[in-house]
């Protein structure tokens, strides 16, 4: 997880790859915002495919870091729900928040999270015991289950226990 704070505070002090330089897509003040995972895998995408077109290789061992840094968040976040969100998945989960009264940060934990129990919402909100009833938080794990995407592996495996299941 460290790899990609290291990775955004590159590209947030303007570290160019060759001529390509990286700007988070999203966000009018880069130094200034929190980065969904699902925008940091949409930036890290977008570079990569860059990259390729353009034919560059590795060359120094700096380029190579963070082409290592790259591939292992890469790696990383596809296994996620956030490889499976769009913008508008995003715009939709941050409308359907705005009755409840959580701070972006809280906002960002439950998008990048997906959070399925009460225990994991209280660990995201804070003093969510006080700010939320029982009804509120099960409000928000529907909510979550509704509108974003479910993790890819899980659906993965789904399929198969169900075929172990019937053999």
């Amino acid at each position: 997880m460290c790899n990609i704070y290291i990775l955004i505070s590159l590209f947030r002090r303007g570290f160019s790859v060759g001529k390509i330089q990286a700007d988070p897509p999203f966000r009018k003040n880069a130094n200034a915002a929190m980065l969904s995972n699902y925008e940091v895998f949409k930036l890290l995408t977008d570079l990569k495919e860059q990259r390729k077109d353009s034919g560059k290789n590795k060359h120094s061992a700096g380029q190579q870091n963070l082409n290592t840094i790259m591939y292992e968040t890469l790696k990383y976040l596809s296994k996620t729900p956030s490889s499976r969100q769009t913008p508008e998945i995003v715009k939709e989960f941050l409308t359907a928040m705005m009755p409840h009264k959580l701070t972006k940060a809280e906002k960002l934990q439950l998008l990048n999270h997906r959070p399925q129990t009460a225990v994991e919402i209280q660990l995201m909100v804070e003093e969510s015991e006080e700010r939320l009833s029982e009804e509120q938080i099960e409000e928000l794990i529907q909510m979550v289950a509704t509108v974003l995407p479910g993790d890819p592996e899980q659906e993965n495996a789904a399929p198969a226990e169900a075929q172990i299941e019937q053999s």
